[in-house]
Parts: structure tokens; sequence; C-alpha cells
């Protein structure tokens, strides 16, 4: 069976992992001087507090070699084929990084790395697909065919509690952010063709605009494949994610709403409070 392994930014939950067999190389994390692995050494908790003590966000780099090829390694010496998602390659050189990694193992021929185009569980929504099929017993090149045809129709956006963060990673001018404080101003981030782009701007108390955010999806909602949305949040006030859980489950249109949390380099450029509805369109 195909391996299927993704980069830390796909924010899948352990229990997804678990379930579908995932493997995670992580990215990296600087905190000033002190580096840390995605999802295993730091939390985003601790980065959203370093980050307010600091003035600033951390920098996020992509997976060591040394990682990668680790992670790798024993499933090429099974002779086993492999398929790796990385985030967008124009975010990271994730995708780069597990090109190298295979090409050190002698490994090309075992090793498929597939540019995702999205983040968090855009990236997600794809990994989990191509690993259904990978259990179902589809080969390495299937797979790519199958998952680099869904790419295009995968949906994702979020929506920021605050543009502090923004502004701290050099993505939002000061004067925008100040300004969207004062005037409770929370920008809607689409990713399209593998960048990330400010949409429709809501304004008022976090909870309406997400509820609003969410009525505005329902459309394509109505219309998306039926297998899974994900809500992702950075630490969203349970009531929020609830409301938004309730929402979708009432359209009545997919199989699963799973909600995973989104992780430190997610978290580190967009902030806590940030929550996206992620979904595969048909």
């Amino acid at each position: 069976m195909v391996k299927i392994i993704a980069d830390s930014t796909c924010d899948l939950s352990p229990e997804l992992l678990k379930r579908y067999d995932i493997d995670i190389i992580p990215l990296h994390i600087l905190l000033g001087t002190d580096e840390y692995k995605d999802g295993l050494t730091i939390t985003p908790e601790e980065i959203f507090r370093w980050s307010d003590e600091n003035k600033t966000t951390p920098k996020t780099s992509a997976p060591s070699l040394e990682d990668t090829v680790q992670i790798l390694e024993p499933y090429v010496r099974e002779r086993r084929a492999v398929i790796c998602f990385s985030i967008s390659d124009s975010m990271s050189s994730s995708g780069n990084v597990m090109r190298i990694a295979a090409a050190e193992l002698e490994a090309e021929d075992l090793v498929t790395v597939i540019n995702s185009e999205n983040l968090s569980t855009g990236i997600g929504l794809l990994v989990i697909e191509a690993a259904v099929l990978a259990q179902k017993g589809a080969s390495a090149a299937e797979i790519k065919t199958q998952i680099e045809a869904l790419r295009p129709n995968v949906r994702a956006s979020f929506v920021v509690d605050t543009l502090t963060y923004l502004h701290r990673g050099g993505r939002c001018s000061g004067v925008a952010a100040m300004a969207g404080g004062m005037l409770r101003l929370h920008p809607k981030i689409v990713v399209e063709h593998g960048k990330m782009d400010a949409s429709k701007k809501y304004r008022g108390k976090l909870a309406s605009v997400i509820t609003a955010y969410a009525k505005d999806l329902e459309p394509q909602l109505l219309t998306a494949r039926p297998g899974r949305v994900f809500i992702t949040h950075s630490g969203c006030d349970r009531a929020i994610v609830d409301q938004v859980r309730t929402y979708l489950a009432s359209l009545g249109v997919f199989d699963e709403i799973l909600e995973t949390r989104a992780g430190g380099v997610i978290s580190s450029h967009c902030g806590p409070g940030t929550l996206g509805v992620l979904f595969i369109a048909k």
C-alpha cells in the first residue's frame, strides 16, 4: 500500500493521522534564537505568548533535510511507494526539501512529491483523499492523477480576528492594522492558485462575523463534495465553533464535520481567534 506523508502545515488532528496512517514531517519555528519543531516541541499558545511579549511574529522555515530523510528512510528501505504533500511551493521550500531527501536516498522512483498549492486543512483535505485511495489499493501514479485533478477544487478560506499578526509578519501595514482594530474589521483570507489574498472585510464582533462568513459560503457548501468539511481554528471561543458546526450540520450536505486546531506555523502568521471552513467543490 502506498504510504502517505505530509508536512505539519496540513493541520490534521492526531486522531485523523492515526485513522488514515499518515506520517508528518515538521516545519521549524524560530522564536528569536530558539528553534522548535512544529507540533512536537512547541504549542500555538506558547507562540502567541512569545509573540505578544516580543511584539513580533516567529520566523518559520521548511523541514530539515535530516528529519525528512529520517522519516522517508524506513519506507524506502521496504521499497514502498510514498506520496509526500507539501504546503504551497510559493509559501515554503518544504516540497523542495522532500525532493532533495528523495534524491539523497536515491529513491526518486519511489517518492512522489505533490505541491498542494494550499495550506492548513486545504492540504489536509487532499491528504485524506489520497489516504483513502491508498487504502483502496490505488497506485502512486493513480493517486497523483486523481489528487491533481481535485486540487483546483479545494476551497480554503478563513477569517482573522486580529490584524496584529499579519502586520507583525509584514503582510499588513501598521496603519491598516490600527484602523482595523478600531473599526473591528475582520478580513476574509482566501487561498487561490497557491497564494493567500484578502477578500471581503467583515465588521463587528467576531461571533457575528464568523456566522456571516459561514453563511456567505452557503451556495458553495450546498454543491460541495459530501465527504467532509473542516472547521479549522487557532483557538476560537467554544460557542463560536459550535455555532459554525450546528450551521454546517443544518445544511445536510456533509458526511463528516471535522474540527481541527491550526498548528504552530499557521498560527504564527494568523494569530489567535482565526477560523476557516474548508471543503472540496464538486
